[in-house]
This record gives C-alpha cells, sequence and structure tokens, in this order.
C-alpha cells in the first residue's frame, strides 16, 4: 500500500507541474486543465501516507515535502476563481440605468444536439440582449430562426466543421466583420454595436481549434489566435467585451497571457469557477466558456445556465456600463516577455505558411 501510495502521488506530481513546460504538443497543454482533479486526490495521498505510516527516511521526506508543495501550487493556481479573492470586475452598485446595461449569453451548442427548442426558452427566460451561439451549422441557424423576430440585428456564419458562429443583437450593428485570423475554416466575429445610450462598444466572438487528438496536435493556432485577439483589444478606442469558447481554461498560462495582451478583466475572478464543459461529466469539468471585458463594465449578474442538451453549459452576463479608474489602474499589464513570446509564436506560423 505504501508503494501505491509513492508511485500513484509522483505520478500526479510528475503531471501537476508539466504544464509548465512551454512546448505545446496537446498532451502538455491538458496538463494545465486539472489543478481541482489533481489537487483533490494528492491531498487525499498526503493525508492517508500521515496517518498510516511513519516517515522515516529521506525518500518519503522528500515526497511529503513535495506532495505539500504542489498542493500549494494548485490552490496557488485555482484561489483566483473562489470567493477568497477580491473581484476583479468589480459589482455595481446601482441598479441599471437605462441605455447603460448589456446581457450577454453564450453557448457553444455542440452541432450534433437535437434540442433546440430548450435553448430558445432560455433565451426568452433570461431575455439577454446578445446572443452568441457556436458550433452551429444550417440546420441550428433554421432551428433558430424564432429569434430573428426578437434580434433584428444578425452576424451569421454557419458552417459543417462544428465551428459556425450566429450572432443576435437587440443593438444596432455599427461594423461587423467574419475574419479568420488564423485558420481558413476557422471564423471570429468582431463586431460594433451602439448601445440606447449610443456608446459604441467593440465586442469579439471567438472559437480557436483546441489542442486534442481529432483537432490539432499543437496548441500553437488557438494560441496565436487569442493573441491576435487580445492585441486588437489592446488598442481599441472602444470599451471591449471578448466572449466565447476558448477552448482553454481560465487560469492557463494562455489566457492570462491574452488578459496581460488585452488588459481585459474576467468577471468571474473572486466568484467562482462556472465550469461550463463538459457538462456530461462533473468529474471532468474547466471553464472553457468566457466573457472578458474591459474596465469600462461593471458586473451585475453572472451564472451558468441548465445544460439544453450540448456538452457545454450555457453562460450569462449582466454587465453595467460603469467606468472604474480603479480598474483602469489594476488592469492586467503584459511585459516585455510577453510580447516576445507572442511575436515568437506568430512569427512561427508565418513562417510555416509561408
Amino acid at each position: 500500500m505504501q508503494n501505491l501510495l509513492l508511485i500513484l502521488g509522483s505520478v500526479l506530481i510528475v503531471f501537476s507541474w508539466m504544464h509548465l513546460i512551454r512546448y505545446e504538443v496537446w498532451w502538455i497543454r491538458a496538463a494545465d486543465f486539472p489543478h481541482l482533479q489533481l489537487a483533490v486526490p494528492l491531498f487525499l495521498i498526503f493525508a492517508s501516507y500521515l496517518i498510516w505510516f511513519d516517515i522515516d527516511s529521506p525518500k518519503e521526506y522528500v515526497f511529503i515535502s513535495v506532495t505539500a508543495i504542489t498542493l500549494i501550487y494548485h490552490l496557488y493556481r485555482i484561489r483566483p476563481y473562489t470567493r477568497l479573492h477580491s473581484h476583479q470586475v468589480l459589482s455595481s452598485e446601482k441598479e441599471q440605468k437605462s441605455g447603460d446595461g448589456l446581457k450577454l449569453m453564450i453557448f457553444n451548442v455542440f452541432m450534433d444536439n437535437t434540442r433546440c427548442d430548450e435553448f430558445l426558452q432560455q433565451v426568452y427566460q433570461y431575455n439577454p440582449d446578445i446572443v452568441l451561439a457556436v458550433e452551429t451549422n444550417q440546420h441550428w441557424m433554421n432551428k433558430l430562426k424564432p429569434l430573428e423576430k426578437i434580434y433584428e440585428y444578425r452576424v451569421s456564419c454557419p458552417l459543417e466543421n462544428t465551428y459556425g458562429m450566429l450572432f443576435y443583437s437587440r443593438f444596432p450593428i455599427k461594423h461587423k466583420e467574419i475574419n479568420f485570423l488564423v485558420q481558413d475554416d476557422i471564423p471570429s466575429l468582431y463586431v460594433q454595436l451602439t448601445l440606447p445610450s449610443k456608446r459604441v462598444i467593440d465586442l469579439y466572438g471567438v472559437h480557436p481549434r483546441p489542442p486534442a487528438p481529432g483537432e490539432n496536435n499543437r496548441s500553437t493556432e488557438r494560441d496565436v489566435e487569442l493573441i491576435q485577439v487580445g492585441k486588437r483589444a489592446k488598442v481599441a478606442t472602444n470599451p471591449v467585451i471578448v466572449a466565447g469558447d476558448l477552448n482553454d481554461v481560465a487560469w492557463s498560462h494562455t489566457t492570462r497571457l491574452f488578459q496581460r495582451l488585452s488588459g481585459l478583466l474576467d468577471p468571474r475572478i473572486g466568484r467562482g469557477f462556472f465550469n461550463t464543459f463538459n457538462a456530461k461529466y462533473w468529474l471532468l469539468r474547466w471553464p472553457l466558456d468566457h466573457v472578458f471585458v474591459s474596465h469600462h463594465f461593471k458586473l451585475i449578474d453572472i451564472e451558468r445556465l441548465p445544460n439544453c442538451g450540448s456538452d457545454h453549459f450555457p453562460m450569462f452576463a449582466h454587465f453595467c456600463y460603469e467606468p472604474d479608474p480603479e480598474a483602469k489602474e489594476n488592469k492586467p499589464q503584459a511585459e516585455a516577455s510577453d510580447y516576445k513570446e507572442a511575436s515568437e509564436k506568430e512569427q512561427q506560423l508565418e513562417e510555416e505558411k509561408a
């Protein structure tokens, strides 16, 4: 039993630290996901070892010490997404002003999902101003046609490769683009919306291809797409929202790099994980569906909505345009090493395409 705990614990420790290797192969990048799932069995092994066995050799002292350090590291990485951390996006202290509120719903529908009507009912119930649905094809576009009676302004890019996008808005669209930033079959959305208060905001909708078997053997393409969106958000003159299925967890190196490059804020920090994937397996859930905002917004509400047939839960967020000088001063800042890393990744792709 003692040897079994040593072996299992050692394997979990190696996997816990493996993501720090900056190789972009999918199985190394996947190690950035399960901090909570690794912390729980490691704690059980740690506690069991202390209870059942005497620690009387250097090997055992090293094992217990490294296990404790690894547990602390896991807690350090996930702590921002608990109530033990301060809010990065402050809560609005006032009721929504007319023209200043924005309700957003995002949903990876799972293209083969047949429970379209349940999603429609959620839209009717939560009454968002903006709906972004990804992994949508022509079938889903047809099923969501009733939304066209509610949302006058739309952008449609249905695709049969599980990377289609449908966008619905109550707010007038001043400008719209469907871009293929990195891969020819992976679209991203950029729109400028005019709020009832006449303020113009920039919204980016993203759904990059994940590093996973059958999808992409590396994370380079996903990382570069997020880098490019982040750099565009950084220089925007309007308030910015970035939303979608990033196929990356909130605490990963790539997502934190995106935040530093963009200067955008995460409303989940200080509030919870809001794990949206995998809706079918509760032991394997991570926050893959994201909403990031510039310092111009405060949060009224954020919810993970009930499952309606997809492998993702829908997400709902309600913001108020309420610029915060403190958030502007404390927003994530990129360092020279961040720009260097971003440039190297972009250059790598350019050279491969040449």
